[in-house]
């Protein structure tokens, strides 16, 4: 039994097919998490979403910033960009089951890995929050998502403020500063604000501002916190850290890590991508 976790796909289906069959995986005895970000600017965001449907409980997709687009798209909360590529999915026949399914996915996910905790998110995890808060909070926006209010969520979701995490937040407020970090964070403060404006690597953080991840005294440090989202980031595979989006839409690779009997035993697979979008 083996668990492989792979970065944002972004409707690129074909090299996803490749890598699944590169790294034999079997839905009878394998665990597949995608840290996110499942559709959108890749050319096959449709055929994406019933290939990862169809393997069942043995995969599981984080919820990332372009699968909750497709969700505010869907409910009329927000209107499509124009390098969106969600109209197959819109206009699918089978297009509310696989957005049900969609909104029943994780904002986060731990797995305990030989002596170690492994934290799954899409994007950062603010300094202040443990893997315990990340985990509770996560699950605050998912009975959301999951359910009737969905709507009234999506049409409060959108928006950078507040940009600080402060426990007596309620309400859209709460929601709005937990999805954004979930789902967008890259840099931030010591004292975690949130700075979204720097979507660079990780060498150019806005003045007052560093990568979420070296954030000294990070409450998260301990565990190894694995994302994606961040494909000027590149790959970067360290004790705290497993980061994995390489940019495929862009014409970078789609990669997947295997992950062992212990957080250390990591192997890296990776399938080439046809660049489906520019930068910019």
């Amino acid at each position: 039994m083996a668990l492989f976790l792979i970065g944002d796909v972004q409707g690129c289906d074909e090299p996803l097919q490749r890598l699944l069959d590169d790294i034999a995986f079997s839905p009878s005895r394998d665990t597949l998490v995608l840290l996110g970000d499942l559709v959108n600017r890749g050319p096959a965001s449709l055929e994406v979403l019933r290939r990862v449907q169809r393997l069942g409980a043995s995969a599981l997709s984080l919820l990332g910033n372009h699968d909750l687009h497709l969700l505010g798209v869907a409910h009329g909360a927000r209107k499509a960009g124009r390098k969106d590529t969600l109209q197959a999915i819109l206009q699918a026949p089978d297009r509310d089951a696989l957005l049900d399914w969609l909104r029943h996915q994780p904002m986060a996910l731990h797995r305990r890995v030989g002596d170690g905790d492994l934290l799954m998110v899409h994007a950062g995890v603010l300094p202040q929050w443990s893997v315990e808060d990340t985990l509770a909070l996560a699950a605050e926006l998912e009975s959301v998502l999951r359910g009737p209010a969905l709507a009234d969520f999506l049409q409060t979701m959108y928006g950078n403020e507040p940009a600080r995490w402060n426990a007596a937040l309620s309400g859209s407020a709460r929601l709005r500063v937990i999805v954004n970090a979930l789902t967008r964070l890259r840099f931030c403060s010591a004292e975690g604000e949130m700075e979204f404006e720097s979507k660079d690597g990780a060498a150019a953080a806005p003045a007052g501002f560093m990568p979420w991840f070296d954030v000294p005294g990070r409450r998260t440090a301990a565990a190894t916190v694995a994302c994606g989202h961040w494909s000027t980031l590149g790959l970067k595979s360290r004790p705290d850290l497993l980061s994995i989006d390489t940019g495929c839409v862009w014409g970078g690779c789609l990669s997947a890590v295997r992950i062992g009997a212990t957080l250390q035993d990591r192997e890296l697979i990776q399938a080439a991508c046809p660049q489906a979008q520019k930068p910019g």
